[in-house]
């Protein structure tokens, strides 16, 4: 079979891909799609390219929990959970969270928090150190706090946590486990597990995050305080953290993520939480939020306080409900996100040296060295991912300890492998999910590990092109690049983790303008053979190829390909185009 031609002929980019567009068939479908919803050509294009079909279309542009949400009592254990959380909450007695020092951990926290307090329960927080205590419950914090608590409830930590919850519960507390990263072969022994991604849960629900997971939780939660005629706290009003966590967290946005992000979208628009408002202010978003804000903007910057912070700033500030406080915290996320750019950038050199240095060549890349922060080797890993399209290990040692973080590419499951090794014992731990993970590892064994890891992947990485293909919607001329067309492909979305935001070619255009902006960053003006303009910016194009192309192209028509957005900038309202990739016309 002939191959199809490249689109715009881009057979390899500046970046070395492949340009490929919709093709014959998604312009069939497409067209079938339009005519169903009487929507533009091009929501119809979008929408095909995603696997919609004309009969699932109107239910697709409009995701509700009404018709998404599961009944919680499919998750193996939850309605153990719920009925735990209850009556812990009629009988008054002493709760503690235990969460992660992401987003998604804290999200999860806050989620907890709120739902209590709207019953009238206060609730002990506590989020590990990630340097001092690493992830998830380790015994002398869960034993300190079985002392003083009837109840624990670990979110987005715990499932393999076998040690530190059996203290706990010999200690004389309860513990209950909400969670979904990847489960052992044995769980802990507790009040409840609730996790999608153990391998008795036939829920089908292995997509959610651990802020979906909860969600589901306190909805159960709810249905047993109705039953009992009491009132319920308004999980709509939470809907805001769990899309936060949602994309933050990079979870598939399938089933009932959609609704989740998109109903949650709308109650952040709404700005009612401190924290979130007083975030939003800082970051200087001034329009509705999207899902990219809230991957790019807000995420970044709550996750600041694990990484090189303090643990537990996420939590406090999604869950506060003093507007002084939320600008207090906000502003020390900022100013310690500003920091954590300084270190991930020093530290993304030095690894991108070792990489180099040892070749990239096979089915995994990594690096290690002493003294990098591991509040950033997540980071750096998923830059070294996107850079060399392997996955990568980033590992910082300290006393004869390497402890790292993994990220994956599109069809290798990383979380497995890194948790088989673990069984193993290349690892002295390690867990994770499809697309990202962490280890820790004896120093004197990184090589042997990481060499063991590469051998697990390679089938999986060898299975995928050889030539990497960026997937093109449509052409778009930068005088149709109007604000109206990108509120319209916004219908189709949310757009993030298994739902591609729509990348659209800028065909044939001149680099009117070009100037650096900050360390990395490229910021242009095109223009057409017509006289259209379009504003448009390459995110640090300058550790790669793209920002000397760009910057250098003296003139010449180049093809341009990204993902539209509306900038509001200055009070003016008007499409910019992300740069993802780029080539010479003709």
């Amino acid at each position: 079979m002939a191959t199809e031609r490249a689109f715009l002929d881009v057979e390899s980019s500046v970046l070395g891909r492949r340009w490929t567009g919709p093709g014959a068939e998604a312009e069939r479908m497409g067209a079938a799609i339009t005519r169903a919803l009487g929507a533009p050509e091009i929501i119809g294009r979008v929408l095909a390219l995603r696997g919609v079909t004309p009969e699932g279309a109107a239910a697709h542009l409009d995701p509700t929990l009404k018709t998404l949400l599961p009944d919680p009592s499919t998750l193996r254990d939850m309605d153990r959970a719920a009925a735990r959380l209850v009556d812990a909450v009629a009988r008054r007695q002493r709760i503690a969270i235990f969460g992660d020092y992401d987003v998604d951990g804290g999200s999860s926290t806050a989620l907890l928090v709120c739902w209590l307090r709207d019953l009238g329960r206060e609730a002990t927080v506590y989020i590990p150190d990630r340097v001092d205590e690493g992830y998830g419950p380790n015994v002398e914090a869960m034993t300190a706090l079985a002392g003083e608590h009837d109840l624990i409830v670990c979110v987005d930590c715990g499932t393999l946590s076998h040690e530190p919850v059996a203290a706990a519960v010999v200690a004389g507390a309860d513990v209950m486990i909400a969670d979904h990263h990847l489960a052992g072969e044995t769980l802990p022994e507790c009040a409840a597990v609730v996790n999608p991604n153990r391998h008795d849960d036939e829920s089908g629900m292995g997509h959610l995050c651990a802020a979906g997971v909860v969600f589901l939780l306190l909805v159960a939660a709810n249905r047993l305080l109705r039953a009992r005629g009491a009132a319920q706290p308004d999980l709509m009003a939470a809907l805001d953290l769990v899309a936060l966590a949602t994309i933050a967290d990079v979870a598939p946005l399938i089933g009932v993520n959609r609704a989740f992000v998109r109903q949650g979208l709308k109650v952040m628009a709404g700005r009612a939480r401190p924290g979130l408002r007083a975030l939003a202010d800082i970051a200087k978003l001034t329009a509705p939020p999207s899902a990219f804000h809230l991957g790019y903007l807000l995420g970044p910057r709550v996750n600041a306080g694990g990484r090189i912070g303090k643990a537990d700033l996420g939590a406090r500030l999604l869950s506060t409900l003093s507007a002084e406080e939320a600008s207090g915290i906000a502003h020390e996320l900022d100013r310690l996100n500003a920091e954590r750019r300084r270190i991930e950038a020093e530290v993304l050199e030095a690894a991108t040296l070792h990489v180099e240095a040892r070749g990239a060549d096979g089915p995994l890349v990594w690096a290690a060295a002493p003294g990098w922060h591991p509040g950033v080797v997540g980071i750096v890993a998923a830059r070294l991912k996107e850079r060399f399209d392997r996955p990568a290990v980033v590992i910082g040692v300290a006393d004869g300890v390497g402890k790292g973080s993994a990220r994956s590419v599109e069809g290798v499951d990383l979380g497995a492998a890194v948790a088989a090794l673990a069984r193993e014992g290349a690892l002295l731990k390690g867990g994770g999910h499809r697309m990202a993970a962490g280890l820790t590892v004896a120093a004197d064994g990184i090589e042997a590990a990481m060499a063991a890891l590469g051998a697990k992947l390679a089938k999986a990485v060898g299975a995928r092109p050889a030539a990497r293909a960026l997937r093109i919607d449509g052409a778009v001329a930068p005088g149709a690049a109007t604000p109206d067309l990108v509120e319209m492909l916004e219908r189709a979305g949310p757009f993030g983790q298994a739902a591609r935001a729509p990348r659209f070619a800028i065909p044939a255009v001149r680099v009117a303008f070009a100037k650096r902006a900050g360390e990395s960053h490229l910021r242009l003006t095109l223009q057409d053979p017509a006289g259209g303009r379009l504003d448009a910016i390459a995110f640090r194009a300058f550790e790669g190829p793209l920002g000397p192309f760009l910057d250098g192209t003296g003139g010449a028509p180049v093809h341009l390909a990204g993902r539209l957005e509306i900038d509001d900038w200055g009070g003016r309202r008007k499409a910019k185009l992300t740069v993802e990739d780029a080539a010479p016309a003709g």
